[in-house]
């Protein structure tokens, strides 16, 4: 009887293997499928993207990708470089000043900080975009407007809430022995968080960055509503320079958002470890 029940318990797992399996990769090639289209469509001239729109290119036409890049007056190399700069910004401030708040927030006994983290948390329930006429008339007045300088402010505090929910959990798991001792040792608190609580952070903090990274970078309507003067736009702006009124290049606009892609892949590769290890923190306890 007892082997009968191992068996079975056995089929039973194999069989939840093999549909999980089935489900991922079913789920793969979902995710994939618009990666594949638009990379491959990136390397078809305008006629064949309409004629052969997901199959691979008859000739691999690279002039999408060397006009966007070289063509005389094209600013797309600043439209990359302005997000690059205002989606790094943006994140080193909101791990900053995230890992910051929720060490504050995690030590300070008190009912004060109860309050101020669920003000935090409060602001992932209220999108930032209903404020946004106030917003402009703030950058107005702070002399930001139509500068890349305008989104940093308004990313950061996007970002802050959901970094505060995640690293407030991270430094309350840190073992207070190890703070008291750094006590005991002379370390300042500021020493204390920078040698032995940002350590522990690390899962945390690449969570943080990949979970902004992409609402970061793919944003489209805070620099639409900030930014008029062309050399400051971001890359997803500039893309909206290739859709005309009558027809719309699409090999092109297909070949800069795979290049949009590259640096968001890039970052994801280098965190990629750390996101996991912050994902999966805590559920192995027990």
């Amino acid at each position: 009887m007892k082997g009968k029940r191992k068996r079975r318990a056995s089929l039973r797992l194999q069989n939840l293997s093999i549909g999980s399996h089935v489900t991922l990769c079913i789920w793969s090639l979902i995710v994939l499928f618009p990666l594949w289209t638009m990379v491959t469509g990136s390397f078809k001239d305008k006629l064949s993207i309409y004629t052969n729109t997901f199959g691979l290119p008859e000739t691999w036409n690279w002039q999408n990708y060397t006009t966007t890049l070289t063509e005389r007056g094209s600013n797309f190399p600043t439209y990359f470089l302005n997000s690059f700069v205002v989606v790094i910004a943006s994140l080193l401030l909101v791990m900053l000043f995230g890992s910051l708040a929720a060490y504050a927030l995690a030590r300070w006994r008190s009912r004060i900080p109860t309050v101020l983290y669920f003000v935090f948390i409060g602001g992932m329930m209220l999108p930032i975009k209903i404020a946004s006429v106030r917003l402009i008339v703030l950058m107005k007045d702070l002399g930001l407007l139509n500068t890349i300088w305008s989104l940093i402010p308004v990313y950061v505090a996007m970002g802050l809430p959901i970094a505060i929910f995640v690293l407030t959990e991270f430094v309350r798991q840190t073992p207070v022995e190890m703070l008291e001792a750094a006590n005991v040792d002379g370390a300042s608190p500021f020493l204390t968080f920078w040698r032995i609580v940002v350590p522990l952070l690390r899962p945390a903090l690449a969570t943080v960055a990949i979970y902004n990274l992409i609402p970061f970078w793919n944003d489209l309507w805070f620099p639409l509503i900030f930014i008029s003067n062309d050399k400051s736009k971001t890359l997803m702006l500039g893309v909206t320079r290739l859709f005309g009124e009558f027809k719309t290049d699409w090999s092109r606009v297909l070949a800069v958002l795979t290049l949009s892609a590259v640096p968001v892949m890039i970052l994801y590769f280098i965190f990629s470890k750390q996101f996991i290890k912050g994902l999966t923190a805590g559920g192995v306890k027990g």
